[in-house]
């Protein structure tokens, strides 16, 4: 909105110019998302604390988690208003880019919300019925494929991907009926997987927080002829303007943690997790770097992985890989304190973070 407003007035005041720059707007959005998160969310708890909106903990999950029953949840909201709020204030709304990753944002919550809403408020134990969730999913991830594969960001986008490490190679989805799959699984394994990591506080917010950090600098030399093409990396023309959306993620995501943080005052809910697990694997499909989220989302990936290791293996032989899962609290029955885990799954994400960036280098 600013930039629509305010850019066009620069011939009548220079200052206005700045609303030209990316890096610019980008600050802006990492503010304007930390003030909506740090005024909009006490309010919030408070709300949810009056109507008893609160986490229903799990029995067959850690003895130390029991403390936590009555937190209220479903703080996604406050994630997801701190990072609408900023994108629609300093991005290009006609950039079809910022477009589909608000699209794809407010249809993962959509979902997260009514699962969370029939937990919390309806008393549904186990929410939403799982193949409604997951149809959810894949209807988003179906029309964010038939979209990019018919009506693509700009003539050239195909539906090629590039290949970590390697220069001079590229996957190439040519066909819908491989290229639109591809997105299914993409935008549904991200989204499950950042929601199986919600199990500690903090947990998920820090490491999407994290892997959007990485997503901004992908987001920003990709949308960059000149940088693009030192790289050697696919010019993205009008990429560029996913900063602004990573930028005000990272901010929400801090701003969020400033109550997610232990112990938690509430937990993001799935209202939060399917939505920042969806926008994470559209950004890698629209930067063209799906497979780079097995690196930077190197956490979430183990987690995914560790509860489906021990779904087979109990369900094939009856023997538990891990004390429990998800992984996390396989280390919480070790005896690690939650902060303890929390804090070193995030190091292991900056690690994942920057052996990402460093593929723009190691080709």
């Amino acid at each position: 909105m600013f930039y629509h407003l305010l850019y066009p007035l620069t011939d009548s005041v220079s200052f206005f110019n700045l609303f030209k720059y990316i890096t610019f707007r980008s600050a802006g959005a990492i503010l304007t998302a930390l003030i909506v998160s740090l005024i909009f969310g006490p309010l919030f708890i408070r709300v949810l604390k009056g109507r008893g909106v609160k986490e229903t903990i799990r029995q067959e999950g850690p003895k130390s988690h029991y403390a936590k029953e009555g937190t209220p949840t479903m703080g996604g909201i406050i994630i997801l208003a701190a990072i609408i709020i900023p994108t629609l204030l300093w991005a290009d709304l006609t950039n079809r880019f910022i477009q589909l990753i608000l699209f794809v944002t407010v249809w993962m919550g959509a979902i997260g919300f009514m699962d969370d809403y029939m937990k919390a408020i309806l008393r549904h134990p186990k929410g939403m019925v799982g193949k409604y969730k997951l149809a959810g999913q894949v209807i988003c991830g179906l029309i964010l494929g038939l979209v990019l594969y018919y009506y693509a960001p700009f003539p050239t986008f195909g539906t090629t991907t590039e290949i970590p490490f390697v220069k001079d190679y590229i996957l190439n989805f040519s066909s819908v009926i491989v290229f639109v799959p591809f997105v299914v699984l993409v935008i549904t394994g991200s989204s499950n997987a950042v929601n199986l990591s919600d199990g500690l506080d903090g947990l998920a917010t820090g490491l999407c927080g994290i892997a959007f950090v990485a997503f901004a600098g992908f987001a920003y030399v990709s949308g960059r002829n000149d940088f693009s093409q030192y790289l050697q990396i696919m010019y993205l023309e009008g990429a560029g303007e996913l900063t602004i959306y990573c930028a005000a993620t990272m901010g929400a995501a801090l701003g969020f943690l400033w109550y997610n943080s232990h112990p938690a005052e509430i937990f993001m809910g799935d209202t939060g997790a399917l939505a920042l697990g969806g926008a994470m694997g559209a950004i890698a499909i629209m930067l063209k770097k799906e497979l780079l989220l097995l690196i930077v989302g190197g956490v979430f990936v183990a987690e995914a992985l560790s509860v489906i290791l021990q779904v087979s293996s109990f369900k094939l032989r009856g023997v538990r890989i891990f004390k429990m899962a998800p992984l996390h609290h396989h280390f919480e029955q070790l005896g690690w304190p939650e902060t303890k885990v929390v804090t070193r799954f995030w190091i292991i994400g900056v690690i994942c973070a920057l052996l990402t960036l460093a593929t723009l280098k190691v080709r």
